[in-house]
C-alpha cells in the first residue's frame, strides 16, 4: 500500500497499487483527466461525460479543480455524477498519471501546468481557449474581444506547450460573430458550448487532428490580458460613445463602470446607445462627460469625447442603492448648476 497519487477531496483511503489498462492502446478508447474551474469548464466536462455514459471515445473521467472556490460549479457537477475529483496543485507528477490516463484536458483552469505534468499524458494535454488564436492570447479574450468592437471572435482547440499560456499547435478552430448589442454573458455562453463541441470532435478524431497540427504565427498574435479595476474606468474626454458602449457590453455582470461626479464615486449599470447617438438641443457647447437629463425618454444623456452622447439608465452613487436616471437626477443631479453636471475620471 502506498499514498495515492492525488488527493482525493473525501480523504478516503485509496490503494494506489499498479494499475495498468488492459485494453489495447488505441485512440478511440481515452481515459481523460480534466481540468476546469468555472461556467466555462461546465459545458467541456458535461460533452466529455455524456460521451463517457453513452460509451463513446471517452473510458474513464476524472476532474483536477480548486475546492478553494465557494461556488465551484465542477465540484458540484462531479458530485452529482461520481466523478473522482482531486484539487489542486497535485501531489505529484509522473509514472502514476502516465499509467491512470492517456489524455489532458484543460478548460479556463488559469494555473500554468508543469512541463512535468504535460509530458505525464501519452497522448498530451488539449485546451480550450475562446480566442481565434493566436489572436487574443490571455485570461481575458471575451472581454477583451467585445471591448474592442470586434464583429467576430471564436474558439480555439490546442496542444499545451509547457511555461507559456496560449501558444501551442492548432488542431481546429470554430468562428462565433458578435452581434453590435452582445452582452459578455451572453457571447461567453455561446464560446462555453462551441467549444465543447469542437473538443469533442478533437477527442473524438485525435489522430486526424494530430497529423494536421498547425503552429501559431506569432507575428500575429494580440493579447487579452486580466482584467484590472481600472479597465472600468471611463475617459469621457479620450473615448466615443461606442467605445463606452462596448465597454459597458464588455463588462456587463462582472464589473460596473466606473466614474465620478465630484468627489463621489459612481458605478454605471447599465448603459445604451442612442439610435443616432448625436448630440440634442442645448447639448452643442457640453463638455465630454458633462450630463443632461432627458425629460421624455427619463434618461441621463452623457457627451462623450466623439462628441456623440450615451445614455445612462442604472448607476449608483457613493455606494448608494442603484437607481434609474430620473432617480439619479432628481436625488443628485438636479441639485447642482448645469455646468457641475460633469463625470470625471
Amino acid at each position: 500500500m502506498c499514498r495515492n497519487v492525488f488527493e482525493y477531496r473525501r480523504k478516503v483511503s485509496l490503494s494506489c497499487g499498479r494499475f495498468y489498462c488492459n485494453s489495447p492502446r488505441d485512440n478511440s478508447r481515452l481515459r481523460v483527466l480534466f481540468f476546469g474551474t468555472d461556467n466555462f469548464s461546465l459545458p467541456s466536462l458535461r460533452i466529455l461525460n455524456d460521451s463517457l455514459k453513452s460509451n463513446g471515445t471517452v473510458t474513464s473521467l476524472e476532474v483536477v479543480t480548486s475546492f478553494k472556490a465557494t461556488k465551484n460549479p465542477l465540484k458540484r457537477f462531479a458530485d452529482g455524477e461520481n466523478l473522482r475529483l482531486h484539487d489542486w496543485p497535485l501531489q505529484q507528477t509522473g509514472p502514476e498519471v502516465h499509467r491512470n490516463f492517456d489524455l489532458g484536458v484543460v478548460v479556463s483552469f488559469g494555473h500554468l501546468i508543469p512541463e512535468a505534468l504535460i509530458s505525464s499524458f501519452r497522448l498530451g494535454m488539449l485546451n480550450v481557449h475562446a480566442s481565434l488564436l493566436p489572436k487574443l492570447r490571455g485570461a481575458a479574450p471575451i472581454v477583451h474581444a467585445i471591448a474592442a468592437g470586434h464583429t467576430e471572435t471564436g474558439v480555439t482547440i490546442m496542444r499545451i506547450r509547457p511555461r507559456h499560456f496560449d501558444v501551442g499547435e492548432i488542431l481546429a478552430q470554430r468562428h462565433v460573430p458578435i452581434g453590435p448589442h452582445t452582452l459578455m454573458p451572453e457571447l461567453h455562453g455561446q464560446l462555453a458550448n462551441v467549444g465543447a463541441a469542437a473538443l469533442l470532435h478533437c477527442v473524438e478524431n485525435l489522430d486526424r487532428y494530430y497529423r494536421s497540427l498547425r503552429t501559431q504565427d506569432d507575428g500575429e498574435a494580440t493579447y487579452a490580458p486580466k482584467i484590472v479595476p481600472q479597465f472600468a474606468d471611463i475617459r469621457w474626454g479620450g473615448m466615443g460613445a461606442r467605445e463606452v458602449y462596448d465597454r459597458f457590453r464588455a463588462l456587463y455582470s462582472y464589473k460596473p463602470l466606473t466614474t465620478r461626479l465630484g468627489a463621489e464615486l459612481v458605478k454605471i449599470f447599465r448603459v445604451s446607445c442612442d439610435s443616432e447617438g448625436e448630440v440634442g438641443g442645448g447639448e452643442e457647447d457640453f463638455v465630454p462627460g458633462q450630463v443632461r437629463f432627458c425629460r421624455k425618454s427619463k434618461r441621463l444623456r452623457v457627451r462623450c469625447g466623439d462628441g456623440k452622447m450615451v445614455c445612462v439608465e442604472q448607476l449608483s452613487i457613493g455606494g448608494k442603492k442603484v437607481m434609474s436616471g430620473q432617480e439619479f437626477y432628481n436625488g443628485f443631479l438636479s441639485k447642482l448648476e448645469p455646468v457641475n453636471r460633469v463625470f470625471s475620471n
